[in-house]
């Protein structure tokens, strides 16, 4: 007999079998070790990246808050108080130094008025601003009248920075220390890119360092070099030209135009 089609059994291929699954490799010892140091040091990168950046850039923008709300009860007070300048009554200046004394202007290194206060441990400069020396040796401050070194300290980095572009700073450059009543124009006149921080000399009544001889009315900016780091110091020198009287507005002196 013929076969019919429901006599002829239908060819099936035989369902495919699925891979077996491959068992999970277990880590040798070695690897381990590698794999935990390796997340180790990632974790250790991300904690080092955030120190740095709160160092290099959230400190600036604390201490800069901070300096501003300084500067600017330095500024009422001088409004309010006895002396020169605007809305001032005759009399001689009064300063505050637990506020400011005054103000420091260098065109080559910033654009920024930069606040002096009194001494230079971390917890003034901190604040992003600039101190005279109190300790190993005394600054004269020009509002004196004496002759001496007016020396002063800022951070170069984080805290404000305010030195930071002391490397710009050039021979015959303008440094302006504004006060009250008066504005104090020195220029460069020698600058000596790295010394021991230890080095008190430069500082000195004399700065002998600078090639100077002889008593006169000099101002000293000092900070930390290379920069980032607090291996030694960057200092730069200056000496008194002239003095101007501050007017009713307060009119910067050429050197600030």
């Amino acid at each position: 007999m013929a076969a019919t089609a429901d006599d002829t059994a239908q060819q099936t291929d035989p369902p495919a079998s699925s891979p077996p699954r491959g068992r999970r490799r277990r880590l040798g010892p070695v690897a381990m070790v590698v794999s935990f140091f390796g997340e180790l040091l990632i974790t250790a990168g991300l904690v080092l990246g955030l120190f740095v950046a709160y160092s290099l850039w959230w400190t600036n923008v604390v201490a800069d808050r901070a300096a501003d709300k300084q500067a600017d009860k330095v500024r009422d007070s001088w409004e309010q108080g006895p002396g020169g300048g605007a809305g001032a009554g005759g009399g001689p200046a009064s300063y505050d130094s637990r506020n400011g004394i005054g103000f420091l202007h260098v065109p080559a290194m910033t654009g920024d008025e930069i606040l002096v206060e009194k001494g230079t441990s971390m917890k003034v400069l901190n604040d992003g601003v600039a101190g005279y020396y109190t300790d190993p040796v005394k600054a004269a401050l020009p509002t004196s009248g004496k002759k001496g070194n007016f020396s002063l300290a800022a951070h170069r980095d984080g805290h404000g920075a305010k030195f930071h572009g002391i490397h710009k700073i050039g021979k015959g450059d303008p440094i302006v220390f504004e006060t009250k009543d008066k504005w104090y124009v020195y220029k460069t006149y020698a600058i000596l890119p790295e010394t021991s921080k230890y080095n008190v000399d430069v500082l000195g009544k004399i700065p002998e360092e600078s090639g100077k001889k002889k008593a006169g009315h000099y101002i000293t900016l000092t900070t930390c070099t290379p920069v980032y780091t607090s291996k030694y110091r960057y200092v730069v020198w200056g000496e008194l030209v002239r003095t101007e009287k501050v007017d009713e507005n307060r009119t910067p002196p050429a050197e600030l135009r």
